[in-house]
Order: structure tokens, then sequence, then C-alpha cells
């Protein structure tokens, strides 16, 4: 079992920059994938980013790229979100998610159904 625990939501203004945290507990992370998804009020759960432990690469929605990174610190089990440029229509809740394999192509890492646990969110909010 992993715990997954997300911090690092907040307020922000439009062109502001927040660092999303996902701190796990139970397993050694380094042989997981991570990914962020988000939801806002009335829209379905989106996919933001994923980071594949077994090739290293790294994945991302297009309504994001060039604006948040992630990346994972292995030695404290922490994979980070890096927002940059935020817009009011990143305002959402973001959850991130863990699986003990690595990741084949977009579709694969897009795809809520192929995490098998998840964080309970942290809210970002964005005004103009």
């Amino acid at each position: 079992q992993v715990q997954l625990v997300e911090s690092g939501g907040g307020l922000v203004q439009a062109g502001g920059s927040l660092r999303l945290s996902c701190a796990a507990s139970g397993r050694t992370f380094n042989r997981y994938t991570v990914g962020w998804f988000r939801q806002a009020p009335g829209k379905e759960r989106e996919f933001v980013a994923a980071i594949s432990w077994s090739d290293g690469r790294n994945y991302y929605a297009d309504s994001v790229k060039g604006r948040f990174t992630i990346s994972r610190e292995n030695a404290k089990n922490t994979v980070y979100l890096q927002m940059n440029s935020l817009e009011p229509e990143d305002t959402a809740v973001y959850s991130c998610c863990a699986r003990p394999k690595g990741l084949t192509d977009y579709g694969t890492a897009a795809r809520p159904g192929n995490y098998d646990y998840w964080g309970q969110g942290t809210q970002v909010t964005v005004s103009s």
C-alpha cells in the first residue's frame, strides 16, 4: 500500500506560481510512476502531468506544457508539480496518483484508471 498526501495548494493571482508536493509513505517510491490530475467544479477529471520511473520520461497535457514541470526527489519520497504562469482556467482540485509500473505512451499516462493509489487532493485557485 502507498499513501499519498498533497500539499502546496492555495490562492494565487493570475501569472503567479505555486509548487505542489505529493508525499508518499508506505513503500519506496522510486519505482512508482506518479501522475497529477485536476478536477474543476462541474468538469471531468483532467490529466495534467506524469513522471515515469522506468524511462524517466515526463508527460504533459497540452494545456500546461511549457508552464508546469513535474519532478521527483526519491530521497524524500516526494514528487513535485511546479506551476508557473498560472491562469484562472487552472483553478481546480489537484490530486496525485501512483502506479507500480512504468508508462509506455501518453495515452497510458492520461487515463485515471491506470493508477492504483490516489491522494485526497489540494485546492488551487487562480484569481484574475
